[in-house]
């Protein structure tokens, strides 16, 4: 990412596109404006970006097929731009891929704090164009997770439960081993960035989760914390 991030705004509304598109000119970013996906598209295959803003409901080809287009060919960002009220396009967005969302109308404020928060996830995790698909059994320490049931098991067959949220953390670490992970990484892994910014809720579902896989989770020797930084996965695993 360079110095000045570059960032494209997609939205058929002139007015929108200006006004954030000034904004962020003043405070250190270097934008694009794009009338339409079309326009967009064009413009993406001259140019590189570090992020796009964009809108859901556009003329022509709409705000998701651009979004599914981008994470089929590349890692650029997305937030989107919704309407109040398009609840189901935000999570259909989320679900395809998009980083983050805001709902019109918004505070360009709150909309930079956004896209930092974006780019500073996106710049530090890794990113694989194709994915090896999940080993159906991952193992680790004296535990079993069966992937696609969702099922973890201990090292005497017993089945210990987790919700959706402890299943998508585990599955975040098993998938990241000996990696330092932040918080705001935490919660891009596993919750798409349908969090707040500033949601500090990945700590109590650490916490969580450390209860059920840790012997001692006052001491935790699989979870650990680092400092400043966030939390480690230290286990060694085997797949298949």
């Amino acid at each position: 990412m360079s110095d000045e991030p570059h960032i494209l705004i997609v939205d058929d509304n002139r007015e929108i596109r200006q006004l954030l598109g000034k904004y962020l000119d003043q405070h250190g970013f270097r934008t694009s404006l794009a009338e339409s996906a079309d326009a967009a598209r064009r413009f993406l295959k001259a140019s590189g970006v570090d992020l796009v803003v964009l809108d859901v409901m556009m003329p022509g080809e709409d705000g998701l097929s651009l979004c599914r287009h981008l994470r089929e060919n590349s890692a650029i960002p997305v937030i989107f731009l919704t309407a109040m009220g398009e609840e189901t396009d935000r999570i259909i967005g989320l679900e395809m891929g998009a980083d983050d969302y805001m709902t019109k109308p918004f505070n360009p404020r709150e909309m930079m704090a956004r896209i930092k928060a974006v780019l500073r996830r996106s710049s530090s995790l890794p990113y694989d164009k194709n994915p090896a698909p999940a080993a159906e059994i991952q193992r680790f320490a004296n535990w079993t997770l069966n992937v696609s049931r969702r099922e973890l098991e201990d090292e005497n067959g017993v089945a210990v439960p987790l919700s959706t949220a402890e299943f998508a953390l585990l599955t975040a670490f098993l998938n990241h081993p000996k990696m330092v992970l932040s918080r705001d990484q935490l919660l891009d892994l596993t919750q798409g960035r349908s969090a707040d910014v500033f949601d500090r809720s990945i700590d109590n579902q650490v916490s969580r989760l450390r209860k059920k896989v840790e012997k001692d989770p006052k001491n935790p020797e699989l979870i650990k914390t680092v400092w400043g930084g966030g939390y480690m996965f230290s286990a060694s695993i085997s797949k298949g």
